[in-house]
């Protein structure tokens, strides 16, 4: 399992992603989820994968070295894609060309297709974007209303997002956030971990702002976990109890009543 998300705000994109994989309890590994394709002043994309990694790495290959485009019979990589939109398909393409090759073997073995992706950037002369990308290859795209996306292991992070950030969110805010976030899915799943992977990217920059790896001990995420831990225990002491106790001296009934 893993946990990657992605905010879209007004001034750029933040995403993350921890690099935690495992095959079982004792076959636990570190791997990159967090890819970037960048050509500076021409885009700045970045892709987070979630599922079976064989399937991830498989589809990000072939962003790189081309997929049949098939209405031209041209092979496409994502460093061709005129727009957002069109590198959006061509994942999707990937996805389905991998399934094709890949899934009846899955199948077989009694393994799940699982991949899904966060793919966000901006090309020059169009707007920075941000989808969801599914294993089937369709995908949303992030809105003003809900100016963030998840893939993996997403529940535990998600009300922290939905409280705290909006459109118009400050651009490292917004990846403080993100970071809380991602603690607070660390603290629920051991199948989340360290190290964690960030990219900042600001709106028409076409470039990367930050490429940052947070690994064990580094002392900025550990300072903000404590901040989190005390400032959520501090908020809970300061709200009243409820008031449904029962009264001193009050006897309680059979039913507890």
């Amino acid at each position: 399992m893993t946990y990657c998300v992605g905010v879209l705000v007004r001034d750029g994109l933040v995403m993350i992603a921890d690099t935690r994989t495992n095959a079982g309890l004792d076959n636990i590994s570190t791997y990159r989820k967090l890819h970037l394709f960048v050509s500076p002043g021409d885009r700045a994309l970045a892709l987070a994968s979630a599922g079976n990694l064989s399937v991830s790495q498989a589809v990000i290959s072939l962003l790189q070295e081309g997929t049949e485009n098939p209405d031209t019979g041209q092979l496409e990589t994502i460093h061709d894609a005129p727009t957002m939109f069109k590198a959006a398909q061509l994942v999707g393409r990937a996805i389905r060309q991998v399934r094709a090759i890949h899934g009846p073997g899955l199948q077989e073995a009694e393994l799940r297709f699982d991949v899904s992706f966060l793919f966000g950037g901006q090309i020059k002369g169009g707007p920075m974007r941000l989808y969801m990308i599914y294993s089937a290859g369709n995908f949303i795209e992030c809105s003003h209303d809900a100016p963030f996306l998840q893939v993996g292991e997403h529940k535990y992070g998600k009300p922290i997002l939905d409280r705290a950030v909006s459109h118009g969110t400050d651009l490292y805010d917004a990846l403080k956030i993100a970071l809380i976030s991602m603690d607070s899915t660390m603290r629920s799943n051991l199948s989340v971990g360290l190290p964690i992977d960030i990219v900042v990217i600001r709106r028409d920059a076409l470039a990367t702002e930050v490429v940052h790896r947070i690994d064990v001990g580094e002392p900025y995420f550990h300072d903000l976990r404590e901040r989190w831990s005390t400032a959520l225990r501090a908020a809970h002491m300061a709200i009243p109890s409820p008031p449904y106790g029962r009264p001193q001296g009050s006897v309680l009934g059979r039913n507890g009543f």
